[in-house]
């Protein structure tokens, strides 16, 4: 059974740079679709950027050309670089196995990030 643990969120001025990261458990981590999701409050979970076991990536309109997605397999991690912040990118982020996430099987704690001056 996987298990992701978030970090890297904080307090960023609109702009400004993040990297998340994404420790997950997992023998057969490289064989997995991994993504990044948000939410705010009040609003639903959304899909940021996915990453194959083949590194193909994928984005949302709303981040692409902002956000990079890549993986370390030998360290059972995915990370999620995030540039030129904009307010609209203020949630909670989190990492999943991306079959997981279509079945809301399982989801982490998330990392806050927040954009604003």
């Amino acid at each position: 059974q996987v298990q992701v643990a978030e970090s890297g969120g904080g307090l960023v001025q609109p702009g400004g740079s993040l990297r998340l990261s994404c420790a997950a458990s997992g023998s057969l981590f490289r064989l997995y679709t991994m993504g990044w999701y948000r939410q705010a409050p009040g609003k639903q979970r959304d899909l940021v950027a996915t990453i194959t076991s083949g590194f193909d990536t994928n984005y949302a309109d709303s981040v692409k050309g902002r956000f990079t997605i890549s993986r370390d397999n030998a360290k059972n991690t995915v990370y999620l670089q995030m540039n030129s912040l904009k307010p609209e990118d203020t949630a909670v982020y989190y990492c999943n196995l991306l079959r997981l996430a279509v079945e809301n099987a399982y989801w982490g704690q998330g990392t806050q990030v927040t954009v604003s001056s």
